[in-house]
């Protein structure tokens, strides 16, 4: 017969201790973290939420002028504005000149940015910082300067662009496609230097040992780039690709700027001047307010279907 021995008492107040929300792997809760983002959240909260339920709301109501001087009262349309602005055909054709224009940018955008990123790594310390500086000079222009630099450089009768090609007095944008291929031009010089930057130290923490092995097989540059550089890329390629998107299809002052607000009959809308003359020159805010809504779940759209075909690929952001 095996004796065993008692098992140790069970202390009195074992039943009655608190239990504890589950720990990390350091040892500290799981809240931590997101009390130290409290404040943030509080004051994203109120910067960003509360904006955000505004529009949505006003974008239900009948709100123009007259019940903003408080002449009529306000009142409540549904789907009203929504089924009036999809109807609209301007709307329509504004929508895809966006979707277009913005499309552009992004690719312009990347492909410049990808490509001085790529020359930072390949020249001196001294070109490189020459280029660094000129870079973000351009990144530090305020959208109006930079536009209004970029319209006299094109001017037809005193701009130097013309004179060096032979244009004569040839007007960039008095013509649908030259003016959109003028503010392209401007959007991409303004905004190559963010792409440029952060490629660039994406591509100085790639192990060189990893870029030395694939030279030593044979592969040419860009194989090495393709193949090698690119995919250990792909996390920050999706953010610059992401805030790209952000900010090329809600481009508003270079369009106001250089083409006077839209171009000759509205030839060279986007959605953010389209939504300004609707709800500030035409005093139907309520219109303004649907059109922000439509581009705000446009952008949301664009950006889960971007980063779930990047999880699918294995990649974590």
């Amino acid at each position: 017969m095996t004796l065993t021995a008692p098992a140790p008492p069970v202390p009195a107040d074992t039943a009655k201790r608190p239990v504890r929300g589950p720990r990390s792997r350091t040892g500290t809760s799981a809240w931590t973290p997101w009390l130290y983002l409290l404040p943030a959240l509080a004051v994203l909260g109120a910067l960003l939420v509360y904006p955000v339920y505004q529009l949505g709301l006003i974008s239900f109501l009948e709100y123009t002028q007259a019940q903003v001087s408080g002449g009529e009262p306000t009142s409540f349309q549904g789907l009203g504005n929504y089924t009036a602005l999809f109807a609209d055909p301007q709307f329509r054709q504004v929508l895809l000149a966006t979707v277009v224009f913005a499309a552009a940018c992004v690719a312009g955008t990347l492909a410049v940015g990808c490509a001085l990123a790529v020359l930072l790594t390949r020249v001196r310390a001294l070109p490189r910082l020459a280029l660094m500086l000129a870079a973000l000079g351009a990144w530090a222009t305020p959208a109006v300067t930079g536009s209004t630099v970029w319209v006299f450089l094109f001017d037809a009768d005193f701009g130097p662009v013309n004179k060096l090609l032979g244009l004569g007095d040839f007007s960039w944008t008095y013509g649908r496609y030259s003016a959109f291929a003028l503010v392209l031009l401007e959007v991409v010089w303004c905004s190559f230097p963010f792409v440029m930057v952060t490629v660039y130290a994406g591509i100085r923490a790639v192990p060189t040992e990893v870029l030395e092995a694939a030279a030593l097989d044979g592969a040419s540059q860009w194989r090495i780039w393709r193949s090698v550089t690119a995919p250990l890329l792909r996390p920050i390629l999706a953010v610059v690709t992401i805030q790209s998107v952000i900010w090329d299809f809600k481009v508003f002052t270079q369009i106001y700027v250089m083409t006077g607000g839209g171009g000759i009959a509205g030839q060279n809308l986007v959605l953010n001047v389209y939504a300004y003359q609707q709800a500030f020159a035409s005093s139907r805010y309520s219109l303004g307010a649907a059109i922000g809504v439509v581009m705000l779940l446009i952008l949301l759209a664009v950006t889960l279907v971007y980063l779930r075909l990047l999880r699918r690929q294995g990649e974590e952001l």
